[in-house]
């Protein structure tokens, strides 16, 4: 089996393929993106329907239980995220993202039927932690895939990872607005379906990723996968690269303390965290999981449209940073 490490194989694929790969990538993104659309969606599917959920639990008086509700998803999607590389590394990308449709469709559909049929609050605690596996699943493949086939010319397609996630919070807040007051807000659950059913499809034509063809000797695949996405006029020499990539990775890694005595090293990771740790403090979370109830207690007679226009301005604003980005070679 081949060593080949995932920075070197995105640079030889930068730096070997034409700046104009075929409109085929897109397509691959774009089921690729069904992930994190759900990432999303799961996020923000109990804004607009936890009070009616709380009343058909039993659980208005119980604020605990309802943030359990909510919590619960981010716990498992933890575990999902400590698990995501490794099952993709031992099973490919594309088999992997099937086998995540699994926890992301199943458990709603699941929770919908259950909860209409006995009510009871442990079943949607045990459905939205094996949900929240399955979002901590995609959170670390998705940019994995993407990474592996985008080129340079196409640096923003990395941002469209956080752009499918804002979408389908949009697209959960949407859903609430038909829906709103009325007693089969499962439904709202059960639409998770139907976007894991299209990711478990659409992975079945998507091509493999060539850097994991090339690490398990399948170099034939490899080549075809290559061939899919670039043409065949760079097939050789981005083989041959694979090859020398694979040679030169027995050298020893560099250690944490090599890379933080780099100075600039240290100011790009600390201006990231720095920026994550202010999107914290502006309590995007809260207004993900809450705003709808937020709106309601405040007076506002739309609330769930109130939430709509929330969600819209976050997926406006991550359009505009993405714009921004491939403008500026960010």
């Amino acid at each position: 089996m081949f060593n080949v490490a995932d920075e070197d194989v995105e640079d030889l694929i930068s730096n070997k393929a034409p700046g104009t790969p075929s409109g085929t990538v897109f397509p691959y993104v774009g089921v690729a993106c069904l992930g994190v659309f759900l990432f999303g969606y799961h996020l923000g599917v109990v804004n607009g329907d936890l009070e009616y959920l709380a009343k058909d639990l039993g659980i208005v008086q119980n604020t605990v239980h309802q943030g359990w509700i909510v919590s619960m998803l981010l716990a498992g999607a933890t575990v999902g995220s400590f698990t995501g590389g490794a099952l993709a590394d031992k099973f490919g990308r594309t088999r992997t993202f099937q086998l995540d449709a699994i926890p992301l469709g199943s458990s709603n559909w699941r929770i919908s039927l259950v909860l209409l049929l006995l009510r009871v609050f442990q079943t949607m605690i045990i459905g939205r932690s094996l949900a929240g596996i399955g979002i901590g699943v995609a959170s670390a493949i998705v940019p994995l895939y993407i990474s592996e086939w985008t080129d340079f010319s196409y640096r923003a397609l990395g941002s469209v990872n956080q752009l499918f996630i804002c979408i389908g919070i949009l697209a959960a807040l949407v859903a609430g607005l038909p829906l709103e007051g009325n007693p089969m807000w499962r439904t709202m659950f059960g639409i998770a379906v139907i976007p894991s059913i299209l990711l478990a499809l659409g992975m079945s034509i998507c091509p493999e990723s060539p850097r994991w063809l090339y690490q398990q000797g399948k170099i034939a695949e490899a080549e075809k996968a290559i061939k899919t996405l670039y043409g065949k006029e760079i097939v050789r020499s981005v083989m041959q690269d694979l090859t020398t990539a694979s040679q030169g990775s027995s050298e020893p890694e560099a250690g944490w303390f090599e890379h933080f005595s780099n100075i600039f090293a240290v100011a790009v990771v600390t201006v990231g965290a720095t920026l994550f740790l202010f999107q914290q403090l502006a309590g995007i979370n809260a207004v993900v999981y809450y705003s709808t109830s937020v709106f309601r207690s405040a007076g506002i007679a739309s609330d769930v449209a109130a939430s709509g226009l929330v969600g819209a301005s976050n997926v406006f604003g991550t359009v505009v940073a993405s714009s921004l980005m491939d403008k500026n070679c960010c």
